[in-house]
């Protein structure tokens, strides 16, 4: 029995494995499509939010609301989105003969969801045998509602997906998502005119971030 070498320099071979294993990996992604999906998403829940806030105000002008239009959209909204999702990503890889690791980021997406629910409930639970606080939040409490809440979730579920296609730019651009919603910002655009009204400036800024960030990364993937 006799080994036969292998012709070609060994550096050069290790050189197009690597260049190799970019390509697949680049043919892998289609970030744009799950960053499409998830802005038409947080755009839809703007009017189920608006119309299915139950709000009761005193006379005195204070006023109580809860966003029951959340829980019912969401959910299931996350969960269709996430299949759609891994299917267009599935059929996209086929075509170009590779496969995609998408199925782990729509597991941690559906997981994130049974998290959220289970944070609403549990808020429930405590102000129907206690008061609402009458003072705000401390803003660590408030930065971790943010971080359950759906469009919270919606960017520790990127977090995956940019492990999974080793994407930097997606890394980069899921954590300048996150602080957007972590940090609420509105330009100083403060409505008062209703309840709802002042959830709709950090939606809107939401679901233009994800759709800004959908076209940059189609813009990327063309050039």
């Amino acid at each position: 029995m006799t080994t036969d070498a292998v012709p070609g320099d060994p550096r050069r071979l290790l050189s197009e494995v690597h260049d190799l294993t970019h390509r697949v990996r680049r043919d892998q992604r289609v970030t744009w499509v799950a960053l499409l999906v998830l802005a038409v998403v947080t755009f839809a829940a703007i009017p189920f939010d608006w119309f299915g806030m139950r709000v009761d105000c005193a006379p005195t002008g204070e006023c109580e609301f809860s966003r029951d239009g959340v829980l019912y959209y969401w959910p299931p909204a996350l969960l269709v989105a996430y299949a759609a999702i891994a299917y267009v990503y599935r059929r996209i890889a086929w075509s170009r003969g590779v496969d995609a690791r998408v199925l782990p980021y729509a597991i941690t997406g559906a997981a994130l969801i049974l998290v959220f629910l289970a944070a609403w409930v549990a808020v429930r639970v405590y102000l129907a045998d206690n008061p609402p606080p009458t003072e705000p939040l401390p803003y660590g409490w408030m930065v971790l509602d943010r971080l359950v809440a759906p469009w919270g979730i919606i960017g520790v579920a990127l977090l995956v997906l940019a492990r999974l296609e080793r994407n930097t730019g997606l890394l980069l651009f899921t954590l300048g998502y996150l602080a957007v919603v972590l940090v609420p910002i509105d330009f100083g655009w403060q409505t008062h005119q209703s309840v709802p009204a002042e959830f709709v400036p950090q939606q809107v800024i939401n679901g233009l971030v994800l759709l800004l960030g959908a076209a940059g990364f189609a813009l990327a993937r063309r050039r």
